[in-house]
């Protein structure tokens, strides 16, 4: 089967404390389903798809789901250098998720080096949130993401709601950092990808890699 054509393929990751609701945000984003029952993720998990952006672009996704669990954080470190965005994934109706997403920054900062990646700060279960289990107010979020210079946006994989618009935010994102100049394809990083295959140009994809940088 000839996969379909693509201009970009972009490589997230998905971090945050364990039960924040990452599986079920990617599943919901993804498949379109929602499991009232989720089983801890075990390391890591890949899901791919594609999505459109401004411009009339189509991007591959390559989405990593990783487990919140600190038994688990030697493997998931190893998925952090080649992504070019993360998405800090946190509970509305659980405080001391929000209080640790400082610390998973630092974290995707220190890994995703010498990239400094793009950030999406996503609150997973407003459902729960609308029926007065919240925990951390929108207001709140807002002030943290303008602090760091980052969107912001609350979801529900069970409803659905605001679930794609926070990966098409992420990826418009990393898109305009891309036509800025700020980010360049780079041979040996899988952060970003040229696409293939888009029908009448049979150049497209056919893009000269800039050779890696050396950080020592």
């Amino acid at each position: 089967m000839v996969e379909p054509y693509f201009d970009y393929q972009f490589r997230l990751i998905l971090i945050g404390d364990s039960t924040v609701g990452k599986s079920s945000l990617l599943k919901s984003f993804t498949d379109g389903k929602f499991a009232e029952v989720s089983d801890p993720t075990v390391g890591v998990d890949f899901f791919a798809k594609f999505v459109e952006i401004k411009g009339n672009k189509r991007v591959k996704l390559q989405l990593w789901d990783t487990a919140g669990q600190e038994r688990f954080r030697s493997i998931t470190k190893s998925y952090y250098r080649n992504s070019v965005g993360a998405l800090l994934v946190y509970d509305i109706c659980n405080r001391l998720s929000f209080d640790h997403i400082p610390r998973w920054m630092m974290e995707a900062r220190r890994h995703i080096d010498p990239h400094e990646p793009v950030f999406v700060l996503v609150g997973c279960k407003l459902d729960l949130a609308q029926k007065g289990e919240r925990e951390i107010s929108s207001d709140e979020a807002k002030a943290f993401a303008d602090q760091h210079g980052m969107f912001t946006i609350e979801t529900s994989a069970k409803t659905g709601l605001h679930v794609e618009e926070a990966f098409v935010a992420i990826t418009e994102e990393i898109y305009n950092r891309i036509q800025s100049g700020e980010y360049k394809l780079e041979e040996g990083w899988d952060g970003i990808k040229a696409g293939f295959g888009r029908p009448g140009n049979p150049d497209f994809g056919l893009v000269e890699a800039e050779p890696a940088k050396s950080c020592c």
